[in-house]
């Protein structure tokens, strides 16, 4: 029981830390709908899963012996989240009207869950962080009952977390709040998701 209450609030404390998912479910529950940001917050948890999967495995192991296959997705992730970004920069650069693109956009929730999934593994990070908590909290001696348990406890955590995101972001006073500043939150979300690529491809350069 202890070993479940450290890494939920291991994990609560990286899911409160502001960051692309962050951003993308809360850009994408006011500037869209409240479904639309529920189907991205299943798309990152779908991808935290597949990152959970990875360290249970213990194929972080093999990332870190092979430096070249470790930059080859750190690189491709970082071009990502700059294409992302310059997206939303453009987006408000066009000083379209908010509910035109809400209206176009609104349906294509195959397309924002597919965001979601691709923002979450595009930040290679997030590989790192799991292959942390689970080489310092699981052993070898833990049960495999126990791995997966955590497993399911990261996911649904996940789940709950961005969850709650697309409710708070998608109430009528900040999308009211949107309306008035769409282009500038755009701008800002655009240039955040930019940096963050910028990042991860630097790191591999210098």
């Amino acid at each position: 029981m202890t070993l479940f209450l450290t890494v939920a609030v291991v994990q609560f404390v990286a899911l409160a830390t502001p960051g692309p998912d962050f951003f993308f479910v809360s850009q994408t529950a006011v500037s869209r709908s409240r479904r639309d940001a529920i189907y991205a917050a299943l798309g990152i948890m779908s991808g935290v899963m597949v990152w959970a999967a990875i360290a249970l495995l213990g194929l972080h192991i093999l990332l870190q012996q092979m430096a070249w296959l470790h930059s080859l997705i750190v690189v491709c992730g970082g071009a990502y989240l700059c294409w992302v970004g310059i997206s939303l920069i453009r987006s408000a650069l066009r000083n379209k009207p908010v509910e035109a693109v809400a209206e176009v956009n609104g349906s294509h929730h195959n397309h924002t869950f597919l965001r979601g999934l691709f923002t979450n593994l595009s930040n290679p990070k997030v590989l790192i962080y799991f292959g942390s908590v689970f080489s310092i909290y699981v052993g070898d001696d833990i049960a495999s009952s126990t791995r997966w348990g955590l497993f399911a406890l990261i996911a649904i955590e996940t789940l709950i977390w961005f969850t709650l995101v697309a409710f708070v972001f998608a109430l009528p006073k900040m999308r009211a709040g949107y309306q008035r500043f769409a282009n500038w939150i755009d701008g800002i979300a655009g240039a955040l998701f930019t940096g963050f690529g910028l990042h991860l491809v630097m790191l591999r350069w210098y």
